[in-house]
């Protein structure tokens, strides 16, 4: 049974939920039915690797600088994500713990689902605040919005910093063209996208890495049965967000932290 406090700060939250309405993204695009579900022969990481990493990430010092990390967290809620959605919020909800005394990381939360509906959270540091609103969210059927959280995400880092935005979907069922035309956007104003794609959509690969080439991030696979390879590197986007390259290559011995570390210093 819930306290009190508990409800209060439920509802503070989800007063300060607000749709987002920019711009449509451009001519929707059919993406195919087939899909393959197998997934590749080294999607895991080993156990010691992860034990090791999440070790390292909790005996960092704190973050200096001026204020903490800044991270968009954007999910795709739409109906096709169900069979793996609890899977992917209690991932989600440890990355934002694991990062907490590493120096701090303020996230907002933006989630697009059925039709139409995209809404962004207030800014929250306390990762218990950011797991209860995560675990009020249900998928509903709908076409992707990603125009609208690059939109979003554009208009924040207009607003000041924002070290990275991260996005968990499936799918792209939007004109390709117009989301690198934002994308672009976000890569001269120095924020990264780190995109991880759940199952094998082949449309959704081509369009997520060409997103983070853009914005100089990184693209990476995930299903249910790397479970602890999307920890792995959700936590090691959340370091880079909150203390840089130079906290992610302190972490570098995993294999998550070095497929980022790759990715993100590979030369356009």
């Amino acid at each position: 049974m819930s306290s009190k406090k508990d409800d209060q700060d439920r509802r503070r939250i989800a007063d300060a939920e607000a749709p987002v309405r920019p711009q449509d993204a451009g001519h929707a695009y059919q993406s195919p039915a087939m899909r393959t579900d197998a997934p590749p022969a080294d999607s895991r990481s080993s156990t010691d690797e992860i034990a090791d990493f999440l070790a390292k990430v909790k005996s960092l010092g704190p973050r200096t600088g001026p204020g903490a990390g800044r991270l968009i967290f954007a999910m795709d809620a739409t109906m096709s994500r169900q069979p793996t959605w609890d899977m992917a919020l209690g991932l989600q909800s440890e990355m934002f713990a694991a990062v907490r005394d590493v120096g701090g990381l303020d996230v907002q939360l933006i989630y697009f689902r059925g039709f139409g509906e995209c809404r962004a959270s207030k800014w929250v540091s306390n990762p218990m605040a950011l797991q209860r609103l995560m675990t009020g969210i249900t998928c509903q059927g709908g076409q992707t919005q990603i125009g609208k959280v690059l939109t979003h995400a554009r208009s924040e880092a207009g607003k000041g910093k924002v070290d990275a935005l991260v996005y968990v979907g499936d799918a792209m069922e939007e004109n390709i063209d117009t989301l690198c035309a934002r994308a672009g956007e976000l890569g001269l104003l120095g924020v990264p996208m780190f995109l991880f794609q759940e199952g094998h959509h082949g449309v959704a690969e081509h369009s997520f890495k060409e997103l983070a080439r853009l914005t100089k991030g990184a693209w990476c696979r995930f299903d249910a049965g790397s479970a602890a390879q999307l920890r792995e590197l959700l936590t090691a986007v959340a370091v880079y967000a909150s203390g840089g390259r130079e906290a992610l290559r302190r972490l570098a011995s995993g294999r998550g932290p070095r497929l980022l570390l790759e990715q993100l210093e590979r030369k356009p």
